[in-house]
C-alpha cells in the first residue's frame, strides 16, 4: 500500500505524469529497494526466468525493455562495430603501468556507454550493447600452454589483483582518471571471471574435475585477486568457470559461491554462469551431477548463479512445480539483477543518466588511438640485444635496400587484435609502421606460421585513410612454396631482416578447433618457436645477415636457439593492437626506449613444464620454479642502464635509489618481492609492489613504494588461513624476479 500511497501523492501534487510512469517501479525518486520489490511483485515466474538469462526479451505489460547480460570489452569494446583495439592484457600487464591501464579502461567504457546510448535510441539493445561486460579475466596465467592465458594480466596473484582493480575501475565508473564521473548510477557492470580455479586444458574444461588441491594453492595463489576485487573494487558481477572445484560444477558449488564469495567475501552482486555451464550439469560425458535441465538450473541457482548464459533456465518453472526449488529461492537471484539494472540506469529516460550524455564522436577517437599506442610501446619487451638495436633510421633511410622486413606477422592486421576484439577504425602492421618511421623497405612474407606455404602479398600505394594515419595498398599475388634458398637468394643485398613472426591468435584462444604442430583446439602442445621460422632464422645467421626476431604471441614461446646463436636482438611485442606497427617502428628506431618486463615466465624448452592438467602449483611461474628460465618474471631491457642503491623499509614503504647510468632517456620499472624466512613449503618469492621511474641520462630518484602490513600475508597452515604471521620477512628489491637482479634486507614484524 505505502508504494501506491506515493504513487497518488505524487499524482496530486502534479509532479508525476500518469502516461510516463504506470508503475512506482519507474519512479527514479524512490530508493533502488523499493524499486526491486515493487517491479519483482509484478513478475510471473516465467517472465522472473527470462530475466535470468543472459538474452532478456522486453516485457511489454510491465514496460520492460529487452536487456541482454553479455557483452565483451577485453582490450577494448569487442564485437559491436568499429572500436578502439588495445593491446592484448597479458601485453598490458607487462607495462607494469596501472594508471594507463585504468584510462585505457576509461575510454573503454566511454565507448561502450555511447554505443549502448546509441543502439537504445535506435531500438536495437541486444548482444554485445548493453551495459554487462564480461571482464576482465583474473585468472592465474599457470602455463604458457594455455591458449587463453593472454586474456589474463599473467602469473602473479598480486599483479591480476592490481590490474584487475584497474579494469574495474575504469569500466565501472569510479575511476579518477573519468572526466563524465557521476555518483548516482553505474557507468557498467564488470565481471571477475572465471572463479575459480581455471587455466586450462580448454578441451577439458566442459568435464574436468579438479581436486586434491593444497588448500594453500588455493588460497594463496587462485582465490586472492577473486578477492581483491570483490572486496576492494566492489565489482558487480563474477562468472563462475566451467568445471568442476572437488566433484562440483564451479557454477553449482555450495563452496566456491556461497561459503567463500558471499559468506566470507561479502559479495551482493551477480553470479553469471560461462555460456552453456549449466548445460554441463547434465548432458552426457560432461560433469552428469544433474538428471536433467530443471534439476541443473536449480542446483545452479539454489547455489547462488543468478544469471545463465545459455538456455537451461528456462526448465525453472518446471523445476518449482516439481519441488526441486521454490520460488522464493529464485526470487533471490531476480532481485539482484534487478537491483544491477537499476543501478546502471536501464529503466530511467537518458536525460536523467549522466553517462548517456557522452558523445559517439569518442569511439575510436584519436585520443583513444593515442592511448593504444602508448601501451603499445610500454609492453613491448626487448629480450636480447647485442647493439643492432635501435636501429640507425638516417643510414637505413639513406641504405633502405639494406633492409628487409619479413616474416608472416609482418603484413598481418588481424593477428594484432589478439580475441574477442572490435573493428579497429585502421589498423597499423608492422611493415606499415616500419615503413611510415623509415621509407619504403623490401618485404617478403617468407612463411606461413607453421609451414612454407603462404598467400604471397605485395606492397602497393601509401594511402592517406580518413583519420589522418597512412595505410599500404596490400596486394594478393596468390599462394606460393619457399624454399630456403629462395628466401636467401631475395635477400642476397640486404644486411639486416626484420623477422615479425611467433604465433597467431587464430591458433591461440578460446576453442579454436585447429590442428596444427604444436597446437591444439586453441591450446598449444609445444611452446617451442614454430620450426619453419626456426630454420629460416638459422639460415639468415648463418648467411651473416643481422636478425631481429619481433617475436608475437599472447604467451611464452620457448626461444632458446635464438637467444643463443641465431638472433641478434630479439623483442617481445605481443599482440598489440590497431597501433602496434606504429609502436613497433618507435621501438626498433629508438624513438621509444623499450621498458616492458615480462608478466610470465619464459621458459627454456617443454621439458620444464609439469603435466598441463596439474593444477597443483609445484615447479610452476616464478614462484615455485626452481630451474634456470630463459628469462625470468620481471624481465626486460632498455636501451639504457640502471643502478640501484641501497633499499630501505620504514613505515610501510620501501625506498631505493635509482640511478640511470647510460646515454638515454628510460624508464625502469622497480619490482619488490617478498619471502617469509622458515617457510620451506612458500613460494621462493612473490610480487608484493612494484613503480615506474622515468628517468634521463645521468638523473637519480628515491623510489618509494607502498607495502603496508597486509602485504605481508601468507598462508598459515595452523589456523588454514591467510594472514600477517610475526616474524621475520626477506624483502627483496630489483629489476626482475632473478636473484642477480635482487637486493635483499630483512624485515620483523
Amino acid at each position: 500500500m505505502k508504494y501506491f500511497s506515493l504513487l497518488f501523492s505524487l499524482m496530486l501534487t502534479g509532479s508525476l505524469s500518469v502516461h510516463a510512469q504506470q508503475y512506482p517501479y519507474q519512479d527514479s525518486r524512490l530508493s533502488i529497494d523499493q524499486r526491486v520489490d515493487d517491479l519483482l511483485g509484478r513478475l510471473t515466474l516465467e517472465e522472473k526466468t527470462r530475466l535470468m538469462m543472459n538474452g532478456s526479451p522486453a516485457i511489454p505489460r510491465l514496460d520492460i525493455p529487452a536487456w541482454n547480460w553479455w557483452s565483451e570489452a577485453l582490450h577494448g569494446v569487442g564485437r559491436n562495430g568499429v572500436a578502439t583495439v588495445f593491446p592484448s592484457c597479458i601485453g598490458m600487464a607487462c607495462s607494469f603501468d596501472n594508471d594507463l591501464i585504468e584510462r585505457i579502461f576509461v575510454a573503454v567504457s566511454d565507448e561502450a556507454r555511447a554505443k549502448n546510448t546509441l543502439a537504445r535510441q535506435q531500438g536495437k539493445v541486444g548482444k554485445y550493447s548493453c551495459l554487462s561486460f564480461w571482464t576482465p579475466n583474473i585468472n592465474i596465467f599457470r602455463d604458457p600452454r594455455w591458449g587463453r592465458g593472454q586474456e589474463t594480466y599473467g602469473e602473479d596473484p598480486f599483479m591480476n589483483a592490481q590490474m584487475g582493480l584497474c579494469v574495474v575501475r575504469g569500466l565501472q565508473g569510479q575511476s579518477p582518471f573519468d572526466q563524465h564521473r557521476s555518483d548516482k548510477y553505474l557507468k557498467l557492470h564488470a565481471c571477475a571471471k572465471h572463479y575459480a580455479v581455471h587455466s586450462g586444458p580448454e578441451k577439458l574444461r566442459h568435464s574436468f574435475n579438479i581436486e586434491d588441491l593444497p588448500a594453500r594453492d588455493l588460497w594463496e595463489t587462485y582465490l586472492p585477486a577473486f578477492k581483491a576485487l570483490v572486496q576492494e573494487g566492489q565489482v558487480e558481477q563474477v562468472m563462475c568457470a566451467y568445471q568442476r572445484f572437488e566433484g562440483d560444477p564451479c557454477c553449482g558449488s555450495n563452496r566456491l559461491l556461497q561459503q567463500i564469495l558471499r559468506q566470507e567475501w561479502g559479495f551482493k552482486g551477480l553470479v553469471v554462469s560461462d555460456c552453456g555451464a549449466i548445460d554441463d550439469f547434465y548432458k552426457p560425458k560432461r560433469h552428469e551431477v544433474s538428471a536433467d535441465s530443471a534439476a541443473a538450473s536449480a542446483k545452479a541457482v539454489l547455489s547462488g548463479t543468478d544469471v545463465e548464459c545459455g538456455r537451461s533456465y528456462h526448465s525453472l518453472p518446471q523445476a518449482v512445480r516439481r519441488g526441486d526449488i521454490k520460488e522464493s529461492e529464485v526470487d533471490v537471484s531476480v532481485r539482484r539483477l534487478l537491483k544491477g539494472r537499476f543501478e546502471l540506469g536501464d529503466f530511467d529516460p537518458d536525460e536523467q543518466v549522466g553517462w548517456t550524455q557522452i558523445p559517439l564522436s569518442v569511439v575510436a577517437s584519436k585520443a583513444h588511438k593515442e592511448l593504444a599506442r602508448q601501451m603499445a610501446c610500454e609492453q613491448m619487451v626487448l629480450l636480447k640485444n647485442n647493439g643492432v638495436l635501435p636501429l640507425n633510421r638516417s643510414k637505413i633511410k639513406a641504405e633502405s635496400s639494406k633492409l628487409m622486413v619479413m616474416g608472416p606477422n609482418a603484413a598481418d592486421s588481424t593477428m594484432l587484435w589478439g580475441i574477442y576484439f572490435g573493428q579497429p577504425s585502421h589498423t597499423v602492421t608492422p611493415l606499415e609502421g616500419i615503413q611510415a618511421k623509415i621509407g619504403p623497405v623490401k618485404y617478403m612474407t617468407a612463411c606461413s606460421i607453421t609451414d612454407m606455404t603462404v598467400k604471397e602479398m605485395a606492397v602497393g600505394k601509401q594511402t592517406e585513410t580518413a583519420d589522418g594515419s597512412t595505410t599500404l595498398q596490400m596486394i594478393e599475388k596468390g599462394e606460393k612454396t619457399y624454399t630456403i634458398a629462395e628466401i636467401l637468394d631475395a635477400c642476397r643485398e640486404i644486411e639486416t631482416v626484420i623477422f615479425v613472426g611467433g604465433i597467431s591468435p587464430n591458433l591461440e584462444k578460446e576453442q579454436a578447433r585447429v590442428q596444427a604442430p604444436g597446437f591444439d583446439d586453441g591450446d598449444r602442445t609445444s611452446i617451442e618457436l614454430p620450426q619453419v621460422q626456426r630454420d629460416i632464422l638459422k639460415a639468415l645467421h648463418e648467411a651473416s645477415k643481422k636478425v631481429v626476431l619481433v617475436n608475437c604471441s599472447g604467451s611464452a614461446v620457448a626461444l632458446t636457439p635464438e637467444q643463443d646463436e641465431t638472433c641478434d636482438a630479439i623483442v617481445q611485442a605481443w599482440y598489440a593492437g590497431e597501433q602496434g606497427g606504429h609502436a613497433l617502428a618507435d621501438v626498433l628506431t629508438g624513438d621509444y626506449n623499450p621498458s616492458g618486463k615480462l608478466a610470465v615466465t619464459f621458459y627454456k624448452d617443454d621439458s620444464q613444464l609439469p603435466s598441463f592438467d596439474d593444477y597443483h602449483m609445484a615447479g610452476r611461474t616464478y614462484r615455485y620454479f626452481q630451474g634456470k628460465p630463459l628469462y625470468p618474471f620481471g624481465y626486460g631491457l632498455s636501451y639504457t642502464t640502471f643502478k640501484y642503491g641501497k633499499p630501505s623499509y620504514r613505515d610501510g614503504k620501501v625506498t631505493v635509489s635509482v640511478k640511470n647510468t647510460g646515454k638515454r632517456e628510460g624508464t625502469e620499472i622497480v619490482q619488490v618481492y617478498l619471502r617469509r624466512i622458515g617457510d620451506a613449503e612458500g613460494p621462493a618469492k612473490t610480487l608484493r609492489g612494484y613503480a615506474r621511474v622515468n628517468l634521463k641520462a645521468g638523473e637519480q630518484h628515491q623510489v618509494e613504494i607502498s607495502l603496508p602490513r597486509e602485504r605481508f600475508e601468507t598462508w598459515d597452515a595452523q589456523t588454514n588461513t591467510m594472514r600477517v604471521m610475526p616474524g621475520q620477512y626477506e624483502l627483496m628489491v630489483g629489476a626482475s624476479s632473478a636473484d642477480k637482479d635482487l637486493q635483499k634486507l630483512n624485515v620483523n614484524l
